[in-house]
């Protein structure tokens, strides 16, 4: 499933950098995806794309934006429940030149 970032978030921009695949963003900033831009997901703290988010899959064996947050505001989103072969479909999509 997709990590979503809670109200608990203190917005101290620990989690942005760390995600492979850009889709954590500041609150009130519009998102990129396929060369689109699409209204912010929140006003009021960081937030994470959902069609963005593969849980770090190919990548990390554990998620970076929950690992760094210091207020443990990045959590599984319920409502985006994926299996990893879907995640790791997901990040072949979002990064085409490399190998998983």
């Amino acid at each position: 499933m997709a990590y979503k970032i809670t109200e608990e978030c203190i917005s101290c921009g620990a989690c942005e950098p760390e995600c492979p695949n850009t889709a954590i963003y500041e609150g009130g900033v519009e998102w990129e995806l396929n060369g689109e831009t699409h209204p912010p997901l929140s006003d009021e703290h960081y937030y994470i794309v959902p069609d963005k988010c593969t849980e770090c899959v190919g990548f990390f064996d554990e998620q970076q934006c929950a690992s760094v947050c210091p207020v443990d505001a990045c959590v599984p989103d319920p409502a985006r429940q994926e299996k990893k072969e879907q995640l790791l479909e997901k990040a072949k999509q979002l990064h085409p030149d490399k190998t998983f």
